[in-house]
């Protein structure tokens, strides 16, 4: 069980670097890029920020994908996406799988080739959809979170 333990521990810093960094992303970073006077400062500006948090991100979804599955594994807990009182578990694969398809495929292939080619024509609106687009994601990752804490602490809210 030793190694279960260090898998726990390395799941849970890697969630925390990685919804922490969506959290600053969205309530700091966008806010602060939108204030910018120029749109070209406000394109470089982000994309610099965001091309360093999108390394970080990448290694601590990949750590974090490890690692819950290598749990799930150990615990032979599979069985629990059967049950319904476990949504949490579906609900941080999801996640996973969501944060995972952003980052590694949908990011370089087609978000990156957008985001410039509509920030050029219209910043405001593109900062506005890409700033909802984030709180979406960081309000599914706290209710997630906090599921997955209650639930694997035998709170399951029934």
């Amino acid at each position: 069980m030793e190694t279960y333990a260090f898998a726990r521990v390395i799941h849970v810093i890697a969630v925390i670097l990685w919804i922490g960094g969506v959290a600053m992303v969205t309530t700091v970073i966008i806010p602060a890029v939108k204030r910018l006077k120029s749109k070209e400062d406000q394109i470089k500006t982000f994309e610099q920020i965001e091309g360093r948090f999108a390394i970080q991100a990448k290694i601590t979804t990949l750590l974090t994908g490890i690692s819950g599955f290598y749990m799930l594994y150990v615990l032979d807990a599979w069985d629990r996406y059967l049950d319904y009182k476990f949504w949490w578990i579906h609900a941080m694969t999801l996640v996973w799988i969501l944060f995972t398809l952003i980052l590694y495929v949908l990011e370089p292939l087609l978000l990156h080739r957008i985001f410039k080619e509509y920030a050029h024509k219209n910043p405001k609106k593109t900062f506005n959809i890409m700033h909802r687009a984030h709180w979406f994601l960081l309000i599914l990752s706290l209710i997630t979170t906090a599921g997955a804490v209650a639930g694997s602490h035998g709170w399951f809210f029934f």
